[in-house]
Formats: structure tokens, C-alpha cells, sequence
């Protein structure tokens, strides 16, 4: 419980820092919505639409004529950097396949690019095991990443397991948003 209050509190310090930074009614490049609501709607079908929104953001901000990096630009797949997983699974499903492609194709054409993959998994299971089904997660998108020309030395494979969740609930929604590999690009 201390844990989780202590998340909590953490997590909203941070927001209010991340808010004071920016002048009202201003965005940031680096927060883009779609990566913000992309966590928010998580695995349904509804992650669509909410891009959609970020990507209108993103355009309003290129009409002010400020050429986005890929990585940067919400109407890019590469803007996309959250990988979702069913439950006890580490096989990247069909519709994903297609966002770790665009990535594999980034990342072959910028050697001097680097990803850190790191996998997680839900609060059920033993510690032990989660770790382990977070290294999975993450050693299968290393892998498909790998076979599309990446080089192995531009990725690093980390698996925090339960320990970093990006929802706290305990149902069914929460536990599918923690179910994840997230793509960290250096730099980025």
C-alpha cells in the first residue's frame, strides 16, 4: 500500500513539473498525445481515434512550420512506441507486426540509432516469473527488429516485469496496459 502511495504521489509531482513547463494553451514536441492516450486507451479498439486527434495536434504544429523528426511526428507509425500483449503471451500479435516493421526500417536506416526494448508484464505471477515474461516480450520484438536489419548492437533488451506499471488498477483494463514492450530511442 506505502508503494503505491508513493507511486501515486510521484506520479503526480511529476505531472505538475511536466505542466509548469509549458505556457497555457502550448504543447511541447515531446509530448505527443498519441503516446499519451495511446497508454490511456491501451489495447481496445478505440487507440485509432485517439490518434487520430494527436495527429491533427501534430499538424497544427507543422503548419507553424517546424519540420518533426520521425520519431517526433504523431502522424508517423513511428510515433507509436507501445507494444501490447495478451495475457501469459510474448508473440507479437499480426497488428503490431506492422508497427515493429516500420521501427526495423528506422533503425536499418540510422545505424547510429539506438533502442533500448524494455518488457513488462501485469501485477499476476511471481516476481520471478514476470521478469522472466518481460525478457520474453522483449527478446521477441529484439528478434523481429533483428530480422528486418537491425543491428543487434544498436538494441538493449531490459525487463522490468511488474515493477514499472503504467496503470495501477487491478482489473482487467490496468493489467492490459502493463502487458507491454516499450521502444526507448536514445536521444528521443
Amino acid at each position: 500500500m506505502k508503494r503505491y502511495q508513493l507511486t501515486l504521489g510521484l506520479l503526480a509531482c511529476a505531472g505538475v513539473l511536466l505542466q509548469g513547463c509549458t505556457a497555457p494553451g502550448e504543447t511541447r514536441p515531446d509530448e505527443g498525445s498519441a503516446v499519451v492516450e495511446e497508454r490511456s486507451v491501451g489495447p481496445g479498439g478505440e487507440g485509432a481515434a485517439r490518434e487520430g486527434e494527436g495527429a491533427q495536434a501534430g499538424s497544427a504544429q507543422m503548419g507553424r512550420g517546424a519540420a518533426l523528426h520521425p520519431l517526433e511526428d504523431p502522424e508517423s507509425p513511428l510515433s507509436r512506441r507501445v507494444i501490447y500483449f495478451e495475457f501469459d503471451s510474448s508473440e507479437v500479435s499480426a497488428a503490431d507486426r506492422a508497427l515493429v516493421t516500420a521501427h526495423a526500417q528506422f533503425l536499418s536506416q540510422h545505424p547510429e540509432v539506438s533502442v533500448v526494448v524494455e518488457g513488462h508484464a501485469d501485477e499476476r505471477g511471481s516476481r520471478e516469473y514476470n521478469l522472466a515474461l518481460g525478457e520474453r516480450r522483449a527478446k521477441g520484438v529484439e528478434r523481429l527488429l533483428n530480422l528486418q536489419g537491425t543491428g543487434k548492437e544498436q538494441m538493449q533488451v531490459i525487463s522490468f516485469g511488474e515493477e514499472r506499471p503504467v496503470a495501477l488498477g487491478h482489473d482487467e483494463q490496468a493489467w492490459g496496459l502493463n502487458r507491454r514492450v516499450e521502444l526507448l530511442y536514445s536521444g528521443y
